[in-house]
């Protein structure tokens, strides 16, 4: 009996293929049922953009700011050393 060994791995590389394609479709498909489910029941907050605004603002800001303060010393020790 003689097979011919290329198109076996022809073919072995078309069902590997096809169950990885299958595989990821499947997830995908779930993955999407499962997000508009979380927000179905769990709604995204939204912000009162009212007076408290500039707070938060100020607040945003002063994250900035600390985070740039962080990374500007993490940076010159590094330098450093």
């Amino acid at each position: 009996m003689e097979t011919n060994l290329v198109f076996e791995g022809v073919k072995f590389m078309g069902i590997g293929m096809g169950a990885v394609f299958l595989f990821l479709a499947v997830l995908i498909f779930f993955m999407g049922v499962m997000s508009k489910t979380v927000h179905k029941f769990f709604p995204e907050v939204k912000p009162n953009l009212g007076s408290s605004s500039k707070s938060v603002q100020s607040n945003n800001q002063e994250q900035e700011q600390k985070v740039v303060a962080a990374i500007t010393a993490a940076i010159k020790h590094h330098r450093e050393s």
